[in-house]
């Protein structure tokens, strides 16, 4: 197998892993011990379920990638014995089934940093909102978000037991995403999903500078995207610094790689190199369309409150080194996965349904 499959052979094993990681938190949830703490307070909770989850899929990736860079968000005890069911070696057929794309032909481990937020919506699954719980893996590529899985474990939980529970949905920049059937927000409306436990009168104000026509309140960075990408809501307003980057990589690929766009408040690309700060300091926003419209209206009082990521000095020496290679007249593709953060320097595929039309500008409400 090629080096440029590297990168599909990741995602086809986080699948695999998120799927593992899926049945585990499920089982916690069936013993009906849940294992919580307070890691700095009642509205940040960690249970057996994140400590369990986390254990499976790091312990699984770094078992078949050991030179790749792993975050996550739980800390554990690295002496601490995981059981051997929980790694599993296996690569999802499905995933595999596909042509990575050429531009990531020449990607090496070094260059690859994954962020794990093994139970994204940690405080609504202690409150049986299990449609909200997400397990996220995403995968930069020279410091962006290039690919990522979202794996809802009780998907279909309310359907009775006759249903099948779960699903997963993952996407690649350049090749697309995968998992769920997308529909275009309703064309006379303004629906913006943000946080239902986290909110203060800036996380309100930025909201309402965008004009909503409904207000979707819901918990989990994962859950608002697939809102987002199903259409559902037309944007996903976030303005704190509470989310990080765990919580947005995995999202922002999948949104990404389907035209659409996950940035700070100012507009700025979110980065995900090794050496990054953990939070997003510059907040969220994320669309499908008019993205520029959304950026547009958060309020200077409010967009002063925010700073966007700096880039690595790999990234930087990245950018010099495409820019030379553009003078040369040379090709620019082994520096391309990671060196343009006014939007991903892997175009996703064109949406060109016609109901684009009607988020040209601002969205009709």
């Amino acid at each position: 197998m090629s080096q440029r499959d590297l990168l599909l052979r990741i995602v086809a094993a986080s699948v695999t892993a998120s799927r593992k990681a899926a049945e585990i938190v499920r089982g916690v949830l069936k013993s009906g011990d849940l294992g919580i703490v307070e890691k700095t307070g009642k509205n940040d909770l960690q249970t057996e379920a994140d400590r369990a989850a986390q254990r499976c899929i790091v312990a699984s990736l770094h078992k078949q990638f050991p030179k790749v860079a792993i975050f996550g968000e739980e800390s554990l005890d690295p002496m601490e014995k995981i059981p051997d069911d929980y790694v599993t070696k296996d690569l999802d057929p499905d995933v595999m089934s596909k042509v990575c794309p050429e531009i990531y032909k020449n990607v090496t481990d070094d260059q690859i940093v994954i962020w794990v937020d093994p139970l994204d919506g940690t405080a609504e699954f202690t409150q049986g909102l299990l449609d909200h719980v997400t397990v996220l893996i995403g995968i930069a590529v020279n410091g962006e978000a290039k690919a990522g899985v979202i794996y809802q474990p009780w998907y279909n939980y309310e359907a009775g037991p006759e249903a099948e529970m779960g699903r997963c949905i993952w996407g690649l920049i350049g090749l697309g995403s995968f998992g769920f059937t997308r529909q275009v927000p309703p064309a006379d409306k303004n629906l913006i999903t943000t946080t239902r436990s986290h909110s203060d009168w800036i996380v309100t104000e930025a909201v309402n500078s965008c004009e909503p026509s409904e207000i979707v309140r819901v918990g989990g960075a994962g859950h608002k995207v697939l809102l987002l990408i199903e259409g559902k809501v037309h944007a996903y307003v976030f303005a704190s610094k509470g989310c990080k980057k765990w919580d947005t990589c995995a999202p922002e690929a999948v949104l990404h790689a389907i035209g659409g766009r996950l940035t700070d408040l100012l507009g700025k690309p979110i980065l995900y190199h090794e050496k990054v700060q953990r939070k997003n300091a510059g907040g969220v926003l994320a669309t499908l369309y008019s993205h520029q419209w959304y950026v547009d209206k958060i309020p200077q009082e409010i967009r002063e409150n925010f700073v966007s990521d700096t880039p690595s000095e790999e990234m930087l020496q990245l950018k010099q080194q495409q820019g030379a290679s553009v003078a040369a007249g040379g090709d620019s593709s082994a520096a391309s996965t990671g060196a343009n953060w006014e939007g991903s320097s892997v175009d996703p595929p064109e949406y060109t349904q016609k109901t684009d039309e009607k988020f040209s500008s601002k969205p009709k409400i």
